[in-house]
C-alpha cells in the first residue's frame, strides 16, 4: 500500500470552499521596490563620499549625486510603469441581460443567449463555424 491517497471533490462540497486566496505578489513587489530604493540610496552616498575624498568640491558632488539619483529614480519609475498588472476578474454574477438569437448556417440549429458579459458578445461556434446573429441590432 502506498502513501498516495487520491481525493475527489464532490459537487456538494465544492460550494463550501469559497475562501479568497490572497496573493503574495503585491507584498513581494513592494519588498523588491524598497530594496532597490535602499540600494540606490547607499550607492549614492558611497559615490558622494568617494568623490569628496578624491578632491571634488562638496557642493558640486551633492548636486551631481542628487541629479543622478533623481534621473535614476524617474527612469526606473517609467520602466516599472510598463509592467501592467493582470486585471481583476469581474465580480461573480455581473452579467448583462441580453436577448440574442443565433443560427447555424450549416445545420440550422438555433441558440438563444440570455446572459453575457458584453452587450453584443462574440458569436458562438457550431459545426466548426461561427453562428449568424439573427436578432436585429435595433432590438438591442
Amino acid at each position: 500500500m502506498s502513501d498516495f491517497e487520491p481525493t475527489t471533490d464532490f459537487p456538494e462540497s465544492i460550494d463550501n470552499d469559497d475562501d479568497i486566496i490572497e496573493s503574495a505578489a503585491r507584498s513581494r513587489d513592494l519588498a523588491i521596490q524598497d530594496r532597490r530604493r535602499t540600494v540606490m540610496r547607499v550607492v549614492s552616498v558611497v559615490a558622494a563620499i568617494i568623490l569628496m575624498l578624491v578632491g571634488f568640491h562638496p557642493m558640486r558632488v551633492i548636486v551631481a549625486v542628487l541629479a543622478a539619483y533623481g534621473v535614476l529614480r524617474v527612469g526606473l519609475g517609467i520602466i516599472g510603469s510598463f509592467a501592467r498588472p493582470v486585471p481583476e476578474p469581474p465580480p461573480p454574477g455581473e452579467l448583462r441581460r441580453v436577448k440574442l438569437t443565433y443560427r447555424c448556417s450549416i445545420c440550422g440549429s438555433e441558440l438563444r443567449m440570455t446572459l453575457a458579459n458584453d452587450q453584443v458578445p462574440q458569436a458562438p461556434r457550431h459545426c466548426a463555424d461561427e453562428m449568424e446573429l439573427t436578432t436585429a441590432l435595433e432590438d438591442l
